[in-house]
Order: C-alpha cells, then structure tokens, then sequence
C-alpha cells in the first residue's frame, strides 16, 4: 500500500502522521514546494500550476491514492488535481471541519490563509453545513510561513495578530489551513480565556487519512507492523526531511522510518 500526500510545505505532516499512525506498513509519498511559499496570497492559477507539480512527481512514484493535505490547493485545484489523475488514482481533498464545529453549536472561528478566508468555497460551506451559527472567518497573513519555516518569534506574532481578530467567547475552532495543526496547542494558549474552557479545535489530518483508507478499500491496522517506508520529494526531487520538519512531533514520528 503506498499513500502519496502533496502540500506547499510542511502541512503535509499532520495528514502523513495520521496515516502512518492508522496504517503503520504503508509506504508514504510527501511532495512539496517549500520554495514557492507562501501559496495563500497567489493568484488562483498559480496555486494551480504548482499544485501540479507536486501531483505530477508524487504520481510518479505510482501510489494507490493521493491526498492533497492543503486546504488552499483544495480551493482552487482540486478538479484540476481530479481531472488528471483520476480514475487510476483516487484524489483525496482536504475540506475545512466546518460542519462538525456548526453541530457543536456557536459562536466559532475559522482560522484560514487569506487566499482561503473569504473565498466563494469557503462562504459556501458556511452556507451549507452553518446557517445560523455565529461564525467568524478570521483570516491569518503570516502564519503558514512561519510554521514552515517553524520560526518561533514569527509564530508568535501571526498567532498573536490572529487571536485578536478572535471574538473572545468563540467555543471552537476550525483550523482551516493544515500548516495550523502543528502548533495547536500554541494557538490555544493565545485564545484560552481565563476561567473559561478551552475552545475545541477541529482539524483534517484524521479524517483524509480515514478517508484515504477507504478510498482504496483499506481498513485501518495501526497494530500492524512499522515496515512502510518514505519517499520524499522537494520541488520534484528525492531528498530529506528538512530540519525544520524535524521540530514538530508529526515530523519526528514519519522520521523514524527509513526511507524507500
């Protein structure tokens, strides 16, 4: 079983850990483009093009399903990504986990690139899966960089500029760009409030990797054996993880692993 994975850079991770913890012998495929960040202020068919370069290096290496693990690819490439490779490869979408926070009631907060925030997409599930909840879409210039690059003074002021556009009685939040899961436990001590609960963050990374499994007519295995192996691709070419990857937990768990 082979699971390719494309992003910009490193929110890939979360998706990648998630699989792996589901399906400990599948072998990983993580395309990306760290060069080309930030993707969020890109025009619509740059985001496209570069999203395919990515698609197209990670379907070399001829995975049984490819889950594209960034929320603006998603918005704007998705059916480009579809079109290309399907039927011989299932393409696995990454969708903002706005429906489960509307169940759990409002008022919630939708963290998002700018490309993201605001976006018909977006707008359109807010319509569909949160008519009459109280929903702030809050749109976080700087972040997905600086968790890429995993720069601790830059996290700090995205993550600071963010949570001041966050209504203070926000009981959820949707973590709408994949780069965010890595430091989650970061933007819930910016949000908490003091003698209130912490708000419930929902994120992706479980349910593509669900979803992939299914795709490809798998059941979850996380007992079985850690023999999957990793391949991972920068710009197209093989290479290492990079050391800023290595700082998060996600990184460090797919590290573990020889790579194919």
């Amino acid at each position: 079983m082979k699971i390719a994975l494309m992003d910009s850079g490193n929110g890939l991770l979360a998706a990648a850990a998630a699989v792996r913890r589901l399906r400990p012998d599948a072998d990983l495929v993580l395309s990306s483009a760290p060069d080309t960040l930030p993707w969020g202020p890109r025009s619509a068919e740059e985001v496209t093009e570069l999203s395919l370069g990515c698609v197209r290096a990670a379907a070399a290496h001829r995975p049984d399903a490819l889950i594209v693990a960034c929320n603006t690819a998603s918005v704007h490439a998705l059916d480009a990504i579809r079109a290309e490779l399907e039927p011989e490869i299932p393409v696995i979408g990454t969708v903002p986990a706005i429906k489960p926070a509307a169940v759990g009631g409002g008022p919630f907060a939708i963290w998002a690139t700018p490309a993201t925030t605001g976006s018909p997409y977006q707008r359109g599930l807010i319509r569909d899966f949160a008519a009459g909840v109280d929903v702030t879409e809050v749109a976080c210039p700087g972040l997905a960089d600086a968790v890429q690059h995993a720069d601790p003074e830059a996290l700090d002021a995205a993550v600071a500029v963010a949570a001041g556009r966050t209504p203070r009685d926000v009981r959820a939040i949707v973590l709408g760009c994949t780069h965010y899961e890595l430091v989650a436990e970061r933007i819930l001590a910016a949000v908490r409030q003091p003698a209130a609960p912490p708000p419930v963050f929902y994120g992706s990374a479980d349910a593509v990797a669900a979803q992939a499994l299914r795709r490809i007519g798998a059941q979850p295995a996380p007992e079985a054996a850690a023999t999957g192996g990793l391949t991972v691709l920068l710009g197209g070419q093989e290479a290492a993880l990079e050391p800023a990857s290595l700082t998060y937990p996600e990184g460090r768990l797919l590290a573990v692993v020889s790579p194919a």
